[in-house]
């Protein structure tokens, strides 16, 4: 006689307790591991970009797939390194000269607004609304450990060339965990999101050196100091959208502030023309085949994203933005809902 054994009640309740238990210690883990996620989602951008320059290597010059994929590495490697010279010994004096006297621009800039009671307090609003955020205490952190920042671009680096050099063990290990009966509409979600992602870095790179170059021209027209690398940094926050290309004018309306109020106001024309030009003409034409996120979703979703990831997640909110779109749309809408949704590339 077992006196002990639950019945079929107790063992229903028992089996609840137990999936609930392991739900929320892998929920708990996952938010621990908020970080190390973050970055293999940046190793697997990394990857698609490695890849798509193997694809060019094997397409248009002929090489071999292994030769290729070996071409990308090496190219993304050169590309790395070509940034790291213009950071550090091409524009390395400018970049140390404004930070060096970052100080006294913000104090500047602050005497300025602090000529008007408006000014003021948008001064003050700015600077409670950063110092709350997470964003200003990751930024905190790096100043301080740039150690571990180093360590962690190391570690999406190499993420990155495992992953481009045979994406598809890593695929079809992601598609074992799925139950035989679904794994087809999940391979076809996981295709999609990888070609969806392809297409949205090729427009990124192309947006981000217009943003770079148009920036560039026009603080030096308006007389900024260190024009070239401001333009620079325009460029690369280019791959926030929205966020990004507005923090990065921060600096530059500072540095233009130094130079007097027409400076300054030419610098801000000289955003606003760039920015007219690339969200009406530039950005229309680029996106037309690549998926379309309405952009009060798409402001809203990277701060979020920033706000539960910090500045790592703040920097790949866009991309992780794409890739959730387009699960919803070939997951839910498709393959749950029946609705006909074009593959990437065929929107209109």
């Amino acid at each position: 006689m077992n006196r002990l054994k639950p019945d079929e009640s107790d063992a229903r309740f028992l089996r609840r307790v137990i999936a609930l238990a392991v739900i929320v210690a892998v929920g708990a883990a996952l938010y621990r591991a908020l970080d190390l996620l973050i970055l293999a989602f940046g190793s697997v951008l990394g990857a698609i970009v490695i890849r798509e320059v193997a694809d060019f290597y094997r397409e248009r010059v002929g090489m071999r797939p292994r030769w290729a994929v070996a071409a990308g590495m090496a190219t993304i490697l050169l590309a790395i390194a070509f940034l790291l010279w213009l950071f550090t010994v091409q524009f390395g004096s400018q970049i140390n000269n404004f930070v060096t006297d970052l100080p006294a621009i913000v104090d500047e800039l602050h005497a300025m607004l602090a000529t008007s009671p408006v000014g003021q307090k948008i001064y003050d609003a700015v600077e409670a609304a950063f110092a709350g955020s997470r964003v200003a205490h990751d930024l905190g952190g790096l100043a301080q450990g740039s150690i571990e920042l180093l360590l962690n671009m190391i570690l999406l680096l190499i993420g990155a060339l495992f992953l481009a050099a045979d994406p598809g063990v890593y695929r079809r290990g992601l598609l074992l965990l799925i139950p035989p009966a679904s794994r087809p509409p999940f391979a076809d979600a996981l295709d999609d999101a990888g070609a969806t992602l392809s297409l949205w870095l090729r427009a990124q790179i192309i947006l981000m050196t217009s943003m770079g170059v148009l920036v560039a021209l026009g603080l030096w027209i308006a007389g900024v100091p260190s024009s070239a690398a401001l333009g620079l940094l325009a460029g690369l926050s280019e791959f926030i959208p929205y966020v990004g290309p507005t923090a990065a004018m921060i600096p530059a309306l500072a540095l233009a502030a130094t130079q007097g109020p027409g400076t300054l106001v030419a610098a801000f024309i000289a955003f606003a023309l760039v920015r007219l030009v690339q969200t009406n003409f530039i950005t229309p034409y680029i996106q037309q085949r690549v998926i379309a996120i309405p952009p009060a979703i798409t402001l809203f979703a990277i701060i979020g994203i920033g706000y539960v990831f910090g500045i790592f997640g703040l920097f790949f909110s866009a991309a992780l933005l794409v890739v959730i779109f387009t699960l919803i749309r070939s997951l839910y809408l498709r393959d749950v809902l029946g609705e006909d949704i074009a593959p990437p590339g065929g929107e209109s």
